[in-house]
């Protein structure tokens, strides 16, 4: 076209032509340049539409070559167009067969078109499924087949998840074709009809195998089913419940059946049913059983007719609210419940009936014969309808589940052994008490049993049980009216009271209850002494939260039971300040080992005939760079609070060992250290196996150590600490009840125990020779040591009286200022060389 147009405009340009010549070939080109113009356009339409397809398009000749693709198909086979125009139909699918061909050309001779699903193939290999619509095409003047390729990659995957829900799903699903055969039953149908192996579940429903019936017990036919009057209706046939009878097991199944007719497109008959199926069984029941459960559950069925005012009841509804008759009034409801309760149901039943829709409330009232009930009651207009008179509902009988709920909440918040508040409780109250803005000053009494632990220990955990009981009705007589009571720990209590209207309202209450422990406790013939140390605290001055005023006064009553036992004491600035030592010193304490900041000083026990050393007590001192030095007194208690003490005490068990070793070296021989060990030391440690190992690294006889037990190890009846205690005997080690007499002095358990002897408490001979009563004591002591073989050594001797006294009682050795005070260890030897020692050498 481009030549000939040439062509004519050079012929037409020729000034040697005729005039009327170039004129006919001037308007044969232009002519033509138009027609040309026509068939670009005509072009440039063709590939825009073209083009414009979502879907993969291709022109395909009658032997199966690729004449053009659009730009969707250029992007679905990831190709260029290079790679597939020209090339045979093989480039985009390589499985076709030779004669694939064949069918097309067969659909579209005769005027129509062909659809087939296949598989094409992307640049990279990868394979997704298409559905191709092929029709005539006419291309470049020649007949050839135009083929549009439909990605099916999604549908593919919804239908694969779609199975994959109906084999998943807990409803059985069965699909029945149009002439009702079952094509496809989900693994739930299948466990719900319990088909048997190798059966198909259409050849199980088969007749004779099943019998239906309908809820009125009526068999129906096949055709009856709602599968198949869904086919035949085109309707969906909803939620109908079906007896499914097996003739073999005689098993009886109840199914909620709903049917779903499915049409396929433009078809105006289903061409298929779906039906979804639930197990009912244990939910269908006859009409008894159904009330029977119903009173089984206590709940009962009301309708209120709001126009005649008439009131209807269950059976189960009149025994609820102890109605004789099942017809009644609204009004006799209402008259059985509280007044409150009474405004709140008659306010809901005028929303309802104004449109308000349903309610659900719980309401408190009185039987006619004077029980109590609570009742959840719910209710709902009849039907949708704006103007409806009548509302419906149940009301269900919750009497007993609110009083569990009470109860339960009663519980939370009680002592189960006293039946006070418990701490949480106490927590509660007092949180609630400070918030108040209508109160403004509270106090709070920490109260801690004293000795209880004596009871707990030595008569059993049953007669510590019966102390607290005892204790709290003694703390309940004496506060009275005064203050809330709560037991706030083991033998601790807690009582918060108002100070408003009376100041010295807490003081009189500690008074109160101290008085109330004046009387001895008796168990089992047994009579003991226990009082109380109580701290106080005030809010807001001394806290104004829980945790500070608690905090506070458990402080103050610390600082009571450390001066004197059975008192009271108030929070003061002084104690703050001794709270903040405190917490310092077990600061400094806890790192004191690491730090080296112990050492041991060493007092002697001398025989008291001849004055000679016989045995060294090791006492331990502390030195920290912030509190300075520190006597044991003023640690030792913070340590066996804090657990420190095993630490420590392990490190004084090694020291002491250590200097023994040394001593031996110098040649003093061997000098036996008392080391005391606490008991919680003893209960920590493989005790007998520390021991083992130290006399065997510093290579020492059991002789060279005495280990000084306070008396609660007596109470240790357990088969591990007497095990212990033979252990170390069998070292060669000594054994001392330290302070005997103070604390449990419990006679039963110290012949058990394999001991050598006993100290004498510095506390009972501070009055001797003159106080009868610490005489009294000494003797005592003296005699049990000697009755039962032990050896006994005195503390605390200061006086030549004293010495004198011990003498004439039989007491062989003693230890004291008289002598020494204890020694550093170099000191300690230059008196083992001036006045000499019993030590073995």
């Amino acid at each position: 076209m481009a030549k000939i147009l040439a062509a004519l405009q050079r012929a037409a340009d020729n000034p040697t032509l005729p005039r009327g010549l170039r004129s006919l070939l001037q308007q044969a080109a232009a002519a033509l340049r138009l027609e040309s113009a026509a068939g670009a356009a005509e072009r440039n339409r063709y590939r825009a539409l073209f083009d414009a397809v979502p879907d993969p398009v291709s022109v395909i000749a009658w032997d199966g070559t690729v004449l053009d693709l659009n730009k969707a198909g250029i992007g679905a086979y990831r190709r260029a167009p290079a790679e597939i125009v020209g090339q045979p139909l093989h480039v985009l699918n390589p499985d076709l067969p030779r004669d694939y061909l064949g069918p097309v050309w067969s659909a579209l001779s005769s005027g129509g078109s062909y659809v087939v699903e296949v598989t094409n193939m992307r640049a990279d290999g990868t394979r997704f499924p298409v559905e191709v619509h092929s029709a005539n095409f006419e291309y470049d003047g020649r007949p050839c087949i135009v083929a549009v390729a439909r990605d099916l990659s999604s549908r593919v995957e919804a239908e694969l998840r779609y199975r994959e829900l109906m084999e998943v799903i807990d409803k059985g699903i069965i699909v029945r074709n149009a002439q009702g055969r079952i094509v496809y039953a989900n693994a739930a149908a299948t466990r719900m009809l319990e088909v048997e192996d190798g059966l198909s579940l259409d050849e199980e429903l088969r007749p004779g195998r099943w019998r239906v019936v309908d809820e009125n017990g009526h068999e129906l036919q096949e055709q009856d089913l709602p599968a198949f009057q869904a086919l035949r209706s085109g309707r969906v046939e909803d939620s109908t419940v079906l007896g499914f009878y097996n003739e073999r097991r005689r098993q009886l199944t109840w199914l909620s059946v709903t049917s779903v007719p499915q049409f396929a497109p433009g078809a105006d008959k289903p061409h298929q049913v779906l039906s979804l199926f639930t197990d009912v069984t244990e939910l269908k029941r006859d009409s008894a059983l159904f009330e029977r459960v119903q009173a089984l559950a206590h709940i009962g069925g009301w309708q209120w007719d709001a126009g005649r005012g008439q009131l209807y009841l269950s059976d189960e509804g009149q025994r609820i609210l102890g109605f004789g008759d099942a017809a009644a009034t609204m009004e006799q409801l209402q008259a059985t419940l509280s007044e409150s309760d009474r405004n709140r149901l008659r306010d809901a039943l005028e929303r309802t009936l104004a449109g308000g829709g349903s309610f659900d409330l719980e309401l408190h009232g009185r039987r006619g014969d004077g029980r109590p009930f609570c009742v959840r009651v719910l209710g709902e207009p009849e039907d949708a309808q704006p103007l409806s008179r009548h509302v419906t509902g149940t009301l269900q009988d919750i009497t007993e589940r609110k009083q569990a709920e009470e109860t339960l909440r009663i519980q939370a918040r009680s002592d189960p052994l006293t039946g006070l508040l418990n701490r949480d409780a106490a927590l509660g109250e007092l949180q609630t008490r400070l918030g108040d803005a209508t109160t403004t000053r509270i106090a709070v009494l920490y109260i801690d049993l004293d000795r209880f632990k004596v009871v707990n220990d030595v008569l059993g955990h049953g007669a510590g049980d019966d102390l607290l009981v005892s204790a709290a009705r003694r703390i309940i007589h004496a506060v009275g009216t005064e203050g809330l009571i709560a037991r706030f720990g083991g033998d601790e209590f807690l009582v918060t009271c108002s100070i408003d209207d009376d100041p010295g309202r807490p003081e009189r209450v500690a008074e109160a209850i101290l008085e109330a422990f004046g009387d001895s406790f008796r168990f089992d013939n047994e009579e003991f002494t226990i009082t109380a140390s109580i701290g106080i605290a005030r809010a807001p001055e001394d806290g104004d939260t829980p945790q500070a005023l608690i905090q506070n006064a458990d402080a103050a009553m610390y600082d009571s039971k450390r001066r004197v036992r059975n008192g009271w004491q108030a929070f003061t600035p002084a104690l703050a300040l001794a709270q903040q030592e405190r917490l310092r010193v077990e600061t400094q304490l806890r790192r004191a080992v690491e730090n080296g900041e112990f050492h041991l000083v060493y007092q002697p026990q001398v025989d008291l005939h001849r004055g000679r050393i016989v045995a060294a007590e090791a006492l331990i001192r502390w030195h920290n760079q912030h509190l300075g030095e520190m006597r044991p007194d003023r640690f030792i208690g913070h340590a066996e609070t804090t657990g420190d003490i095993v630490r420590i005490g392990g490190w004084v068990l090694r020291e002491a060992c250590r200097q023994a070793r040394a001593w031996r070296d110098a040649g003093l021989g061997v000098v036996r250290i008392a080391v005391n060990v606490s008991y919680r030391q003893f209960l920590g440690d493989d005790l007998a196996d520390s021991v083992r190992a130290l006399l065997q690294e510093f290579d020492l006889p059991g002789a060279a150590l005495e280990l000084e037990f306070t008396e609660r190890v007596l109470i240790e009846d357990a088969p591990d600490t007497l095990r212990t205690f033979a252990e170390l005997r069998a070292l060669g080690v000594l054994l001392t009840i330290d302070d005997f007499g103070e604390g449990y002095s419990a006679l039963n358990y110290l012949r058990r125990l394999p001991i050598h002897g006993l100290k004498l408490s510095q506390l009972f001979l501070e009055g001797v020779p003159h106080n009868k009563s610490d005489v009294a004591v000494c003797q005592a002591v003296s005699g049990i040591a000697r009755s039962l073989g032990l050896g006994l050594v005195a503390e605390g001797v200061e006086s030549e009286a004293q010495r004198q006294f011990l003498l004439q009682l039989g007491v062989p050795v003693g230890q004291g200022f008289l002598f020494a005070p204890g020694l550093p260890p170099d000191e300690f030897a230059l008196r083992l060389e001036q006045a000499g020692t019993e030590a073995t050498p």
